[in-house]
């Protein structure tokens, strides 16, 4: 007559079926007992049935109780006849079996025949009874271990109500409702907690993993933590249940941050895409890795990036497939991947199987005899270097000096122009290329040599050697600008009048035709170059005619002999090898200045080309262009277009990145399973490092010691420095020049000894520190620094300037 722990539904229907395999898998469900339906005859209880649940309920407990109906089909795969029989709560233990009573008739009620008429069919049947002890619950609900609306199986759809969940349950209330995937959609003023919310979905995962089969469970939480009171399969229908990949994506943008900071337009990221794939097959080609080679790995060379919510990443795991095809990468795999530059290793099962195994006996001859031939091959590139320059230079002057006028061209003719630079270009990047590698080779072994002759005071006098090279085209532009703000103070020119002033124009209009691309994130075509808005030069010639004017003089060349007293040989391989990196480091910075100039032009032609598509209806303003891709927008010019509507693609992909743009950066490393697209995200689990001492050391690449306020800048197109702060930035990048000129020392977040800010803060000969993590967290704005460039040491003072 009375059912304890019974898994049958034939006799303790759906839901006293479930609560017993609850119960058995170990989810401890508030105690319960089941009455059987044929404990009652004509609705009356049996002979017995009182004194049965009078000793049932002292197993379960004080009351109250709930009395819930258990009908076979209920809470069943195909039907849930949720919310078509009776239900009782609070019930006081006197009150168990005439509330029972009055559920076991629910069975024969007028909703319970019109379900099943629709639904299931079959005849009436009276359900079996189930007697549960009562949760005071301070909040409860219930949780969808997948979406019974859209039918996805990757999230926990949870609804949530104060106090019982039974109108909940019963539809008469909404209650506050969650989605918990990849991501988290949470309401506004939520009742639950984050860690509670997790909870409730982790509870849904598990009953689901239990059963075999998603779930539909209710729950409460009262003063003892989270309850299950029921779990039921989700009746609805789900989408197919995905394959299990577990292949493994890694984004990181710990150094192409600097290239690429913030949210990148997807004619910018479908560009670079371009130009790294194009650019990266001419690198591997050089070092002799065979065409055919180069050709079965084009979907690496394709996709070396990636764009996580709207920001731009290494696919680390294609630049780790790339470089094992290096020649010696069997040879020495840790040095190889040194090459990549981040800060965390590659986990072993990417590594482990990734490239050729380590090279023994012939193979490891044949290996040796490869790298043989690459140090040949790039002897004879070093040798041919200046005049692969030259041709360079030449090359790219001719293919930048067009003679096409872009303000009355038609789209034909500008997409003919895009493909005339593309070719000529990008598929011969070879001097940047060459200087590129041989510079990394150079300054760490020039670098490196000092420190095993010399310790410590070696690193010192490298940095020293590495300032003041006055031909290097990173330090001209705060070269100009403190001309020119010396002209401004000389002559007490107003920044109003700069454009017009006799003195003053000359020097504003030979800056721009030649740096008027060197603007604040220069390689994001959307940028804004000084040549539309020449604002941010304006405000730094205005700051920089209000400081005493000060010389940066180079440093002068060390006594080599002196060094290496008695060490002629010593001397001389010193000399020559800091002398050639010294070299390549200038020609680095000089290069990628041509960069800045090929890409300005791309920028060009892009909006000439938004411009004709705004004439034509296509786009609703020229800037629109920026959020279409290079294909979309040459497609539409030549013909392989998808899709017409070029104004809806547009307004998707803005609707996306302003999205986007409200959240916080996702982390600095990303791993993915699968598929490798990175959803956006609301929430991340990046921890920066946050100390509360008071002071830190990173990496001094640039010599001298300086204390003054330190001011934090994340755009500098909208926040300045006062002459003499201390710049203190996350990232920085060639078009931070303008604060640069006003700095006295720099730290920087990201960056090596070869970043940028490294190189122009040498040049300008004050003190700079990279790699500083969370810099723009553990420094106040406004606080004072004390700053050891060549240390590395990075100090808090008291006082405040």
């Amino acid at each position: 007559m009375i059912l304890i722990d019974n898994t049958n539904p034939s006799e303790a229907g759906g839901k006293g079926a479930s609560l017993a395999r609850l119960a058995k898998h170990g989810f401890n469900p508030p105690a319960s007992f089941v009455i059987s339906a044929d404990a009652f005859v004509d609705g009356k209880p049996a002979r017995g049935l009182k004194t049965a649940v009078h000793k049932a309920l002292k197993g379960v407990g004080a009351g109250p109780y709930a009395v819930r109906s258990s009908g076979q089909a209920e809470d069943g795969e195909d039907h849930s006849h949720a919310g078509q029989f009776d239900t009782f709560l609070n019930v006081k233990a006197a009150d168990v079996v005439d509330a029972a009573s009055k559920v076991w008739a629910s069975g024969f009620g007028e909703t319970v025949t019109t379900y099943r008429a629709v639904k299931s069919g079959g005849e009436a049947q009276a359900p079996a009874i189930v007697v549960q002890q009562m949760i005071a619950a301070r909040i409860s609900g219930i949780a969808f271990s997948a979406d019974p609306v859209s039918g996805r199986r990757n999230c926990v759809v949870i609804s949530a109500v104060e106090g019982l969940g039974d109108a909940l349950v019963s539809g008469e209330v909404d209650g506050q409702s969650w989605i918990v995937g990849d991501a988290v959609s949470a309401p506004e003023d939520p009742i639950l907690t984050d860690a509670e919310v997790q909870e409730v979905a982790n509870l849904a995962r598990s009953a689901e993993a239990a059963f075999g089969a998603p779930q539909d469970i209710e729950w409460a939480i009262d003063a003892d933590g989270l309850h299950i009171l029921q779990a039921r399969p989700i009746t609805t229908k789900l989408k197919t249940l995905a394959t299990t990949d577990n292949t493994l994506t890694i984004y990181d943008n710990s150094n192409i941050v600097e290239s690429y900071p913030g949210i990148v337009s997807p004619l910018t990221y479908s560009f670079a895409v371009h130009v790294y794939d194009r650019v990266y097959q001419a690198f591997v080609r050089l070092l002799g890795v065979k065409e055919a080679t180069i050709a079965a790995n084009s979907a690496v060379f394709g996709n070396m990036l990636g764009r996580v919510d709207g920001r731009v990443y290494y696919n680390l795991v294609n630049w780790y497939r790339a470089l094992a095809l290096l020649p010696g990468f069997s040879l020495n795999r840790a040095y190889m991947e040194t090459m990549m530059g981040v800060d965390t290793p590659m986990p072993e099962e990417v590594t482990s199987k990734i490239g050729p195994p380590p090279a023994m006996g012939t193979a490891k001859a044949l290996e040796y005899g490869r790298l043989v031939k690459v140090a040949g091959r790039l002897l004879f590139e070093a040798i041919r270097l200046p005049r692969t320059r030259r041709s360079f230079y030449e090359r790219l002057n001719a293919a930048l000096d067009s003679e096409l006028d872009l303000a009355a061209a038609n789209p034909t003719e500008l997409a003919a122009e895009y493909r005339r630079i593309e070719s000529t270009l990008l598929d011969r990047w070879d001097a940047p290329l060459v200087n590129d590698f041989l510079c990394m080779i150079a300054f760490g072994a020039s670098r490196n040599l000092l420190k095993k002759w010399l310790g410590d005071d070696g690193l010192t006098l490298h940095n020293d050697v590495m300032i003041g090279q006055g031909d290097i085209v990173s330090a001209e532009p705060a070269q100009r600008i403190a001309k020119m703000g010396a002209i401004a103070a000389k002559y007490g020119i107003d920044a109003d009048d700069f454009a017009t002033h006799p003195q003053m124009k000359p020097e504003l209009e030979s800056y721009l035709a030649k740096f008027g691309d060197r603007c604040t994130e220069e390689l994001k075509l959307e940028s804004i170059p000084l040549t539309e808005d020449p604002s941010q030069l304006l405000s730094a010639i205005a700051a920089s005619a209000g400081r005493p004017a000060t010389t940066h003089e180079s440093a002068p060349d060390p006594d080599w002999n002196a060094l290496f007293k008695g060490r002629p040989i010593k001397a001389q391989v010193a000399r020559w090898s800091v002398g050639w990196a010294k070299a390549r480091v200038r020609d680095r910075e000089n290069l990628r200045f041509e960069r800045t100039r090929l890409f300005g032009r791309a920028r060009q032609v892009f909006l000439a080309m938004g411009r004709e598509f705004a004439a034509r209806d296509l786009l609703e303003n020229p800037r629109d262009i920026f959020h279409l891709t290079v294909a979309e927008a040459l497609g539409a010019i030549e013909g392989y277009g998808l899709s017409p509507n070029l104004r809806g693609i547009v307004a998707l992909r803005q609707s996306e990145d302003k999205a986007s743009a409200s959240r916080e950066d996702p982390p600095e490393r990303i791993e993915v399973r699968g598929p490798a697209i990175v959803p956006a995200t609301t929430q991340h689990d990046e921890t920066v490092e946050t100390e509360t001492g008071d002071s830190r050391t990173a990496t001094g690449c640039s010599a001298g010691v300086v204390t003054a306020k330190a001011r934090v800048i994340r755009d500098p197109r909208t926040e300045s420095l006062t002459p003499g702060d201390i710049l203190v930035a996350r990232h920085t990048d060639p078009g931070w020049i303008a604060v640069f000129s006003n700095a006295s020392a720099i730290v920087v977040e990201r960056g090596s000894l070869l970043s940028h800010s490294a190189i122009v803060a040498r040049e300008l000969g004050i003190p700079c520190v990279v790699g500083l993590k969370g810099a723009t967290k553990w420094v106040e704005d406004g606080e004072t620094l004390h700053v050891n460039g060549a240390t590395g040491l990075v100090e808090k003072r008291d006082a405040k300037l």
